[in-house]
Formats: C-alpha cells, sequence, structure tokens
C-alpha cells in the first residue's frame, strides 16, 4: 500500500471510529504547523495499526482506553470512550477496563479516568 492509499484507508476507518463529526473539526482545524502530524496520525495510526487484520475493533478501544488511562491523557480518553462505543463497547464494559487498569496502572490513574469516562458517558447519553 503506498502513503496515498494508507492516507485514504486511515481516513476512512478514523471516520468510522471517531466520527465524521470529530473529523471534520480535526482537518479544518489542520495549519501548515500541524498538517505533517495530521498527515503521519492518518496514515499510520488509522491507516496501518487501526486497518490490522490481528486485532479487532472493540479489541483496540479496549487496550486504548487503558493506555490513555494509565497515561492521564483525558482529553484523548474522552475521544476513545466515544469511539469505544461506535465499535460495540458498552458503558459496562468501558468500566472493566477501567478497573483492570485500576490493578494494573494504579488506583489514582484508574480513579482519574473513571472520571472522565463517567463526564463523557453522561454526555453521550444526553
Amino acid at each position: 500500500m503506498n502513503d496515498h492509499e494508507r492516507r485514504d484507508a486511515g481516513m476512512a476507518v478514523r471516520r468510522e471510529v471517531l466520527g465524521d463529526a470529530y473529523v471534520d473539526r480535526a482537518v479544518a482545524d489542520t495549519d501548515g504547523f500541524t498538517a505533517d502530524f495530521q498527515d503521519l496520525i492518518t496514515r499510520y495510526a488509522w491507516g496501518e495499526i487501526w486497518n490490522r487484520p490481528g486485532l479487532d475493533r472493540r479489541t483496540r478501544s479496549c487496550i486504548t482506553l487503558a493506555i490513555l488511562a494509565t497515561l492521564h491523557h483525558d482529553e484523548e480518553l474522552a475521544m476513545h470512550v466515544r469511539a469505544a462505543l461506535r465499535n460495540g463497547l458498552t458503558p459496562e464494559e468501558v468500566g472493566e477496563v477501567l478497573l483492570q487498569v485500576g490493578i494494573y496502572a494504579g488506583v489514582p490513574a484508574a480513579n482519574r479516568a473513571f472520571k472522565v469516562a463517567r463526564q463523557t458517558l453522561r454526555q453521550e447519553a444526553q
């Protein structure tokens, strides 16, 4: 797959996982300073990793939630809670992932992640 094909495939997956509204905002916010970064994540995060056949999107969402929660990347965590719901996870399954984080990455990380996830889930339920 060449870069153009990878970018197109990545944009399709990115839209499916994050939703058109989010991706449209990110694309509209792209400027000369961020264009290379947006291209990189579209081609490699979405076009390569999220497009690989070895794990389904639900599993990739679980892994992504756990990593983002562990690293305290709250804004990205909220975005990926929404993506996890789009990928078929239930709110209860999101909670299970965060319980796992509590044991393996620490209670403070899980506590913070539960706050972010609860707020995001409430917003999505409205």
